[in-house]
């Protein structure tokens, strides 16, 4: 696990020093050693950076940037099935000096080329630089879980793990893009491969870019889709049948992501996800796994005692956390400079403290991520499966003549009803499912923080929030199904623009590889063909994930709510946070920005602090971009 960065300077201005900035900009994310390359050719300087967390091979013939014949790469991640893709090279000749995967990647590449990505197994962005046909190779791994972002602007191309690189380059020019904002402002993150700057990107997962020096041209190709999994038949095998493929795949995946040169760890929450892993890694094994539980009392926030069983059950060394909420504050000033963007998911700042207490003891952690994504096991599957099936039932003309008499009597004009917390954004919601119903729209409903006349008053300007994957019509109508629609989008949109950019973030500031087994893509391949009702049954969500577990641990050590790892958002913005709520909201410092309506925002302010605690997430949302906009435009 590393941290990457570099240039095609066509104008000639850049020079190591500018490397060595950008490069060193990564250092939380690469503490062990670094590597700067400047190379030059009639059209451009080409710079490769690299700063190392050592994971497989620690000696120095692992360093990057690293060469092959007329190639060299920068890379960060990694391959778990080097070893096997090593044998079939040597049987092809290759000859190799280190036991690292980057050499690995190298020669894979120049065996097979592009096609080498369909060979990996893995977590990955890198670079690869050819000096014989004067290309840039640039890729990211199928599911997002490494990120990497380019610039291309007035004859520079820039590219890096982090945004914070970009800024050490002389040439850079932060300009807020403000479809950006806006698509902030609804989903709590910069979706897909829009970036809060102009003329900044995110490459997408499972895609390449290959840039021609010579040229000036680049191009960006899809090698794998998710849609792939799901746009074939279902799988036509008994239920015991299913459940015993899918704990092979599951425990190959898992093992997987056990290969290291450092100690290794599992983050143990409690709960389906993360039990199934522990217990699937631990049963083989004679020696004790490491995992990892926090808890903070303080906050309502308090897996510890649940995975706490499950660990002695399982037999593992378990190290339990305890935290305090002002622990868990004191990280929230820092989130807007690791985070780069603006980012709202309130859960970045415990995942924050596990990972920074996990390091202590282990260079990489397992975490649990994606097993809502694949085997089905968010609320709002169970929100569609039961209420959108209740809403399509209702006959058009009923529903629309609802919806119509809804929009003439606004929420707060409802006695007793609009007393209630939350009572406008759901009345708001349930106008808009009646209107349309189908899983296309619940799903925005859901999804979306704003309604349009609200997101209209929101911004001086007219902004609209841009195209996203959550409109996405990839799911053939042969093989679609409500719950294969929500889940294909959620691997595609929240997955990857949420959780995963919360992960690494969070992990990376401590210098802690964070490796994610179930999105390996033998798993998703697998999952997307099960039967719906193997993954939903019956009001069961994560049906067959669970029943695997209680082949380990009792079901009644099992049985109780998902807690998830949320903080509490309403009371610390009405206490602990208020002076930053007015201080970063106030109407004047909005004014001087140019890009919110000072009084809508001023309106919403007053509403929450009024008693409206159903604007939390707006006010959180607001607050997170404004401490954003201090750290780096100021």
């Amino acid at each position: 696990m590393c941290g990457i960065s570099g240039f095609l300077d066509f104008n000639k201005n850049s020079s190591v020093y500018v490397l060595q900035q950008m490069t060193d900009s990564l250092i939380h994310r690469g503490p062990d050693a670094a590597g700067y390359k400047l190379l030059e050719s009639s059209e451009a300087q080409i710079g490769l950076g690299h700063r190392r967390l050592s994971i497989i091979d620690l000696s120095e013939v692992g360093q990057q940037p690293m060469r092959f014949q007329h190639y060299s790469v920068v890379f960060n991640g990694e391959i778990y099935n080097y070893a096997e893709i090593k044998q079939r090279l040597l049987i092809e000749g290759h000859q190799f000096i280190s036991e690292s995967d980057t050499e690995v990647i190298l020669h894979a590449y120049a065996q097979w080329g592009n096609d080498c990505l369909n060979h990996f197994t893995g977590m990955f962005a890198f670079v690869i630089y050819n000096e014989q046909s004067q290309q840039l190779f640039c890729a990211r791994d199928r599911a997002g879980v490494k990120p990497f972002y380019y610039y291309w602007h007035e004859n520079l191309f820039l590219f890096a793990s982090e945004l914070k690189a970009f800024h050490k380059h002389p040439a850079f020019k932060k300009e807020i893009e403000l479809k950006a904002v806006s698509a902030f402002m609804q989903f709590g993150n910069v979706p897909g491969s829009y970036c809060i700057f102009k003329h900044c990107h995110k490459l997408a997962p499972g895609h390449f870019l290959q840039f021609s020096i010579k040229d000036k041209y680049s191009k960006i190709t899809q090698y794998w889709n998710v849609y792939d999994a799901y746009n074939v038949e279902k799988q036509d095998l008994s239920f015991e049948e299913a459940k015993t493929n899918t704990e092979s795949v599951l425990s190959k995946a898992f093992n997987y992501r056990m290969i290291a040169d450092v100690p290794v760890g599992v983050f143990l929450s409690g709960g389906y996800d993360s039990a199934c892993l522990t217990a699937l890694l631990q049963k083989n094994r004679s020696e004790k796994l490491k995992t990892f539980t926090i808890g903070v009392p303080d906050i309502g926030l308090n897996e510890a005692p649940y995975a706490k069983k499950i660990a002695n059950h399982l037999g593992t060394q378990h190290t339990e956390f305890t935290c305090t909420q002002k622990e868990v504050l004191d990280l929230l000033p820092e989130l807007p400079y690791y985070y780069d963007e603006p980012f709202g998911d309130s859960s970045a700042i415990p995942t924050s403290l596990v990972c920074k207490l996990a390091r202590k003891q282990v260079t990489v952690a397992l975490s649990a991520d994606a097993g809502d994504e694949v085997f089905a096991g968010y609320n709002r599957y169970d929100y569609l499966m039961k209420h959108g099936k209740l809403l399509n039932q209702i006959p058009k003309p009923f529903r629309l003549a609802a919806a119509k008499a809804m929009t003439m009597v606004p929420a707060n004009k409802l006695p007793f009803f609009n007393k209630q917390y939350n009572f406008a954004n759901r009345y708001n919601k349930l106008g808009s499912l009646l209107q349309d119903p189908s899983p296309e729209n619940m799903m925005l409903s859901l999804t979306q923080q704003f309604n349009d006349k609200e997101f209209e008053e929101l911004f001086i300007q007219n902004t609209q929030s841009p195209p996203t994957a959550y409109t996405s019509k990839e799911l053939k109508h042969k093989f679609y199904s409500p719950l294969s629609f929500m889940m294909a989008i959620d691997y595609q949109t929240y997955l990857p623009d949420d959780i995963l950019q919360k992960v690494d973030r969070a992990s990376m500031r401590f210098s802690l590889e964070a490796r994610e087994p179930y999105l390996d893509q033998a798993v998703i391949e697998w999952a997307a063909k099960l039967p719906d009702a193997y993954k939903y049954f019956k009001g069961n969500k994560k049906y067959i994930l669970k029943e695997i577990v209680h082949q380990y641990i009792p079901k009644s050590m099992m049985d109780r709510p998902k807690m998830g790892f949320a903080i509490p958002i309403e009371t610390w913005l009405m206490t602990d946070l208020k002076e930053q709520v007015e201080h970063y909201l106030n109407q004047q410092l909005i004014q001087s920005q140019g890009i919110f309506n000072s009084q809508k925002t001023n309106q919403l302010t007053t509403q929450f602090f009024g008693g409206k605690k159903e604007l939390a997430i707006k006010i959180w949302y607001l607050l997170m971009f404004q401490m954003w906009y201090e750290k780096w435009m100021k």
